[in-house]
């Protein structure tokens, strides 16, 4: 029974009905917060990233923007064998004064000096405008430059494509280093996960006497140590990821993992001297290749010094003269004039001869330039070559081993069940599996990316590559 001064609390019904409302609505707004949280994130695949990235890497951008600047550089080399005009405009003021002795002469012509005195001042203004215009006739010098501008725009193409290859590799290595990076990180969980249990069960026989105390402290020191290979897996597995997300410019990017099970063709062409028969078209070679051109070019330019030039001049132009001295004057006139100008070198203290000198050396450079670049290329291709061809040898002597290694823990395992093995041969056996497996992985990646390498050393890779190479991975 409630006291005479206590009150029962008011009840609002709007209150009461609005209650269950807001309960729903917060449950509603929970279920959606951790329906986004839990949502599955979509892989992406190799080409899809790679048009990202193309968008978005500094390198790349940077010899892109180089490569578009130089078609102008083009056209102001072939604006060098244009006509030109221009427009020309002076203005002149003149001030004339001399003293004379305007006695001495004649009354009437004093009078037309302004009478009397000793001075006689003169102002005039001449203004002048006109058009001039040059055609340029015989100029080899201007003609070698075009020529060079044109090679230059070839120089610039090949860097590009250079800069493409090279963004094409770091995107093949970074997503790929991600996909090994997390089958490492899972085969060390499943090796922690099988020491666990192993771990577990010597436990439980030193309790009951059938192990000795030396058993459960080996499963243990394996199991410490598949704990700190998980730690650096997971780091290591971050650190590829933040990498990724760099070269694409995107955060949390997922890469679509490789189709189970993988088969690694041969490669084909499958001779060394096939892939070596390609670098003559290699970017790295064709800028070098250009270089040559443009130094032979140079020789041909140092050489027109000696050679007269020829150009159609013409001009025209309007002058008008204000003078006022005795008396006012005003007068003006047009004049126009067309014809050639020849220039005509005769001595220039040395010079030209010395620069032609200087630029058949630099000539000679750029042979062994190209030489040079020739051999790396092909050196680069043959190193890219057996790396890729080791590797394929590799992946499947450990598909091999990992079979057998499978087969080991298995046997290894029942006859620990049985009595016949111990508890470290178990631990070895596990040991052996997971570390065959970190390399088979490891050599698989390899292997992808040592082909994108390959054709990049070759000089061959292009961007149907990627798209043949995403065939690989799951869609």
């Amino acid at each position: 029974m409630m006291p005479k001064s206590a009150k029962p609390a008011a009840t609002n019904p709007g209150q009461r009905a609005q209650a269950p409302f807001k309960g729903l609505l917060a449950l509603t707004t929970t279920v959606a917060i951790l329906s986004l949280a839990w949502a599955p994130v979509r892989a992406e695949s190799l080409v899809d990233l790679y048009q990202a990235a193309r968008s978005y890497d500094a390198a790349y951008l940077s010899a892109k923007a180089q490569a578009d600047s130089v078609q102008y550089q083009v056209e102001q080399a072939y604006a060098l064998l244009r006509p030109s005009l221009g427009l020309k405009a002076s203005v002149t003021r003149s001030h004339f004064d001399s003293s004379t002795d305007l006695g001495a002469l004649p009354p009437l012509q004093a009078s037309l000096y302004g009478g009397s005195g000793s001075s006689l001042n003169s102002n005039s203004t001449t203004k002048t405008g006109g058009l001039a215009a040059k055609m340029p006739l015989i100029n080899r010098a201007d003609a070698a430059k075009v020529d060079q501008a044109e090679q230059s725009l070839i120089a610039a193409k090949s860097d590009l494509a250079i800069a493409e290859n090279d963004l094409m590799a770091r995107l093949t290595q970074a997503y790929f280093d991600v996909l090994a990076a997390q089958d490492v990180l899972t085969t060390t969980e499943a090796n922690k996960k099988a020491l666990a249990e192993q771990l577990a069960s010597a436990k439980r026989n030193f309790e009951v006497g059938n192990a000795t105390i030396t058993d459960t402290r080996e499963a243990q020191a394996r199991f410490d140590l598949a704990s700190a290979q998980e730690i650096a897996a997971t780091n290591d597995l971050r650190v590829k990821r933040i990498a990724l997300d760099q070269l694409v410019g995107r955060a949390d990017v997922v890469p679509s993992p490789l189709q189970a099970p993988i088969n690694l063709d041969a490669l084909a062409p499958g001779q060394m001297d096939d892939w070596v028969a390609q670098t003559t078209s290699a970017p790295t070679v064709r800028k070098a290749e250009v270089g040559l051109n443009v130094a032979k070019l140079e020789i041909d330019k140092a050489k027109a010094g000696n050679w007269p030039t020829l150009d159609a001049v013409a001009n025209l132009s309007r002058t008008k003269i204000d003078s006022s001295s005795f008396q006012a004057t005003t007068s003006s006139g047009t004049n126009a004039s067309l014809g050639l100008e020849l220039n005509m070198p005769i001595y220039a203290g040395g010079s030209i001869q010395n620069r032609i000198k200087e630029v058949l050396a630099l000539s000679e450079k750029a042979e062994r330039d190209v030489d040079n670049a020739k051999r790396s290329v092909a050196l680069a291709t043959r190193q890219a070559f057996a790396g890729v061809q080791s590797g394929l040898a590799q992946v499947k002597a450990y598909e091999a081993a990992e079979a057998s290694a499978k087969l080991a823990l298995e046997a290894t395992q029942l006859g620990y069940r049985v009595g016949v093995r111990i508890n470290k041969d178990v631990l070895d056996a596990q040991t052996a599996l997971s570390s065959t497996q970190k390399d088979l992985y490891k050599a698989r990646y390899d292997v992808i990316v040592g082909l994108i390498k390959l054709k990049q050393a070759a000089g061959s890779l292009k961007a149907d590559d990627l798209v043949d190479l995403n065939k690989l991975v799951v869609h």
